[in-house]
């Protein structure tokens, strides 16, 4: 059997007969409970397959049990490599192939991000892909600084050259393999000509600090994979056997390096799903997926239209958007569950009180259904809107955390640290230096650092280099030259240390004395603020974080031991590869606030997505644009499909944009929604719209006289204190009260539950 299946992984066509024996034999318990398609996914023969997954079909256990299967059948470990794009989602992977084959030797085995999987393969590459091998990773704090010296080195202003801009415009260029040569060539315009002038001279930077960005970490794997036969072929026989997730989120370059690896064996197992490709403006190439099959003749297509997360309504509300795109790909898509409540399509009179019914939903699921507050979302379009969320959320509160992203790793005093190891680990990285020549204060100020950087810059050499000469030269004060000589003591104490240190040497150890050291944790424990006693601990948690990632390396690792530079490196690759959604907690007992891109590939309970207006969602961009268009809805698409029982979807008939409160158009997507599965609720429209189906209208003067709250009225409650009732509504629900309080704001409350005192003239009725 394991002759067989290896005939099958090295065959350019795989089986003849197209049946699905060989990877499954004897593991039939993988497919127990899966549906027909989840089946033919896990157990199909080696071969080019395009998985189309839709949201909650199960995606994750396909790949995961078709890679345990095809390790159960006889394929060999290092003949597998699986890319995705999260380490979340790699670390996912792992755990469950792991648990399905327990004490199976995984060694070998590939599970990665495509930038981690470039990052380590262009290291072991060196000068046969154009790199050094102690290449440093610039983030994007280290690209934005590294830029501002480039835009300034070209004669361009960074006001009107901004370094973002810039960056973006390159990254562009870099997906599609193209490099600043080829912008050159490509025009004479005036924008053109200088923004190759810029990327010369950033690409002049990171050459000089032998650094590459994230972009330059696919472009060079890409390029060598694409030019270079020898290394090519020695990926393609390595690696027999390719899966990749998120197909439909590939851009040009990572499109290169699958198929690269697959040109000569077709072994290759795509799962995506075009509906969910929402991320064209950072390159991501949506026809990878559409045109799957005409690259790969003959691929098997197996559609996983199953949806095991949402509720039936929310599944066929999201089908019944999604069909109205060109490139959607016809199939059913069934709920595996209950039909469930309807899609709430909620309007609210403006922003502000859009955000509190939007709270006090949560805040019904959290009291009466008990859902707990980490299994709720709201997501919108544009960040800006999280403002007035956060407001609303903090005046009811209700526990809730705004998804920024890493930012632990953001952290001023965490950033200086680690640019203290970069630099241990590549003297070059200039812009490593240039933080923490001077961090904690060491008496190397800017005329100091002016004499060393124009040394840099007349004899075309690294910042640590200059400032070894100018000591030597005596180029400087002796105070000034006495503090460069101490630096440079410490900086290349910790290079020989990491050099000598003997393979067994403890990670922690290492970075614990680097912050000893260097002043930095000294520099915190004599503050006696608490803020610095914050950043002392999160000094702590980062030698802690070394000591983690240092554990899984060398468990990892077996017997074979890595040296301490290269599991320094690795750990610095983990760092700087971490992404958005990487950020995010499923544990927090809070209800999350995020953009509807960093939501992809997370699930909750209950689901708001606001400001569903015409410019907001879809965004104004799109407007002229059949494309972009066709993206926005892709993206209420992955909202919509976020939500497992309970979907809202809101909007505000006014809106507050600069200053001036403006009428809003409904987004176009709500008018897809089919009525059969929605249920339309209005609050009080400014313009007249009135009350609704769903019983949301304006109070009237009877309805709170019988219970004695009215607008106007002067309340008591025992923990807010006295208040007047500015708005009652009276909600299937039960009936609730906005009520301006002296001493905290606005609240809205259900009367039933608040214990209101009304209170006239000093009497109480």
């Amino acid at each position: 059997m394991l002759v067989a299946v290896d005939k099958l992984a090295r065959s350019p066509e795989g089986p003849s007969d197209g049946g699905t024996m060989g990877l499954m034999h004897g593991c039939d318990t993988m497919l127990n409970g899966l549906t027909p398609a989840q089946k033919e996914a896990i157990s199909a023969p080696p071969g080019p397959m395009l998985v189309l997954a839709g949201p909650g079909s199960g995606k994750t256990t396909v790949v995961t049990r078709r890679i345990a299967a095809m390790l159960h059948g006889g394929i060999a470990p290092w003949q597998i490599l699986a890319l995705t794009f999260t380490n979340k989602a790699a670390g996912e992977m792992r755990h469950r192939v792991q648990a399905l084959l327990g004490g199976h030797d995984l060694r070998g085995l590939t599970i990665s991000t495509f930038h981690a999987f470039a990052a380590g393969q262009l290291r072991r590459l060196g000068e046969r892909a154009n790199v050094h091998e102690d290449f440093s990773i610039w983030d994007t704090t280290d690209q934005r600084a590294a830029m501002k010296q480039a835009i300034t080195d070209a004669g361009l202003s960074t006001g009107n050259w901004t370094p973002a801009s810039v960056l973006s415009a390159v990254s562009g260029w870099k997906n599609k393999l193209c490099t600043v040569s080829d912008l050159e060539a490509c025009g004479d315009d005036f924008y053109t000509r200088n923004l190759a002038r810029a990327w010369r001279a950033y690409e002049r930077i990171l050459k000089a600090a032998r650094a590459v960005d994230f972009d330059d970490l696919l472009l060079h794997l890409a390029t060598t994979l694409r030019d270079n036969d020898m290394v090519r072929r020695e990926f393609s026989d390595r690696w027999s056997n390719l899966l990749v997730d998120e197909y439909q989120d590939t851009n040009h370059a990572q499109f290169v390096i699958a198929s690269s690896i697959a040109q000569a064996h077709r072994n290759i197992c795509v799962v995506g799903d075009p509906d969910q490709s929402i991320y064209a403006w950072r390159g991501a190439d949506i026809n990878n997926i559409l045109d799957f099959e005409r690259n790969y003749p003959g691929a098997r297509v197996v559609n996983l239209g199953t949806n095991f997360r949402s509720s039936g309504r929310i599944v066929e509300a999201a089908a019944a958007l999604i069909k109205h795109n060109t490139s959607h790909r016809p199939r059913d898509h069934v709920a595996a569950g209950e039909q469930g409540e309807p899609v709430i399509v909620l309007g609210a009179p403006d922003e502000h009180e859009e955000a509190r019914e939007l709270v006090e939903r949560m805040r019904l699921h959290h009291e009466d259904h008990d859902v707990p507050w980490r299994e709720m979302a709201v997501l919108y379009r544009m960040n800006a809107l999280s403002r007035v969320l956060e407001e609303a959320f903090r005046a009811a509160d209700v526990p809730h955390v705004v998804a920024r992203g890493t930012a632990f790793y953001d952290r001023k005093e965490v950033r200086d640290a680690l640019a203290m190891i970069r630099l241990v680990l590549n003297p070059a990285d200039d812009v490593a230096f240039r933080r923490i020549v001077n961090v904690p204060p060491r008496g190397i100020g800017a005329t100091t650092m002016d004499t060393v950087e124009r040394h840099a810059a007349r004899h075309d050499c690294g910042v640590l280099d200059a400032l070894r000469t100018v000591v030597a030269n005596g180029d400087l004060a002796t105070r000034a030259s006495k503090a460069c000589t101490a630096f440079l003591t410490l900086v290349d104490g910790w290079i020989h240390t990491l050099a000598e240190a003997a393979p067994e040497t403890d990670l922690a150890s290492f970075v614990a004395g680097v912050l000893v050291e260097s002043g930095l944790e000294d520099h915190f424990k004599n503050a006696r603020s608490e803020e610095d006693q914050a950043r002392l601990e999160n000094l702590d948690e980062l030698v802690s974080a070394a000591a983690d990632r240092d554990s899984d390396m060398l468990e990892l690792a077996g017997e074979d031991t890595p040296s301490l530079r290269r599991r320094l490196a690795q750990w610095l690759e983990t760092i700087a590869l971490v992404s958005d959604a990487d950020a995010i907690d499923p544990e927090q007992g809070a209800v999350t606030l995020m953009t509807l891109h960093a939501a992809k590939g997370l699930e909750f309970d209950v689901v708001g997505i606001a400001g569903l207006e015409a410019g907001l969602l879809p965004h104004a961009r799109s407007s002229d644009d059949p494309a972009q268009l066709e993206e926005e809805r892709r993206l209420c698409y992955v909202g919509m499909t976020r939500a497992r029982d309970h979907l809202i979807m809101s909007r505000a008939h006014v809106r507050t944009v600069r200053g001036l409160r403006e009428r809003t158009a409904g987004s176009a997507f709500l008018n897809e929604l089919p009525s059969d599965v929605t249920r339309s609720i209005e609050t009080e429209d400014p313009f007249g719209a009135g009350g609704s189906a769903g019983g949301f209208g304006v109070t009237t003067a009877v309805q709170t006289a019988i219970e004695g709250i009215a607008p106007g009225v002067t309340v008591r409650h025992p923990r807010f204190g006295t208040g007047i009732v500015r708005r009652v509504l009276h909600r299937p629900q039960g009936t609730t009260a906005t009520i301006e309080f002296d001493d905290f704001g606005p609240r809205t409350l259900y009367v039933a539950r608040a214990a209101l005192e009304v209170i006239d003239d000093g009497v109480t009725f």
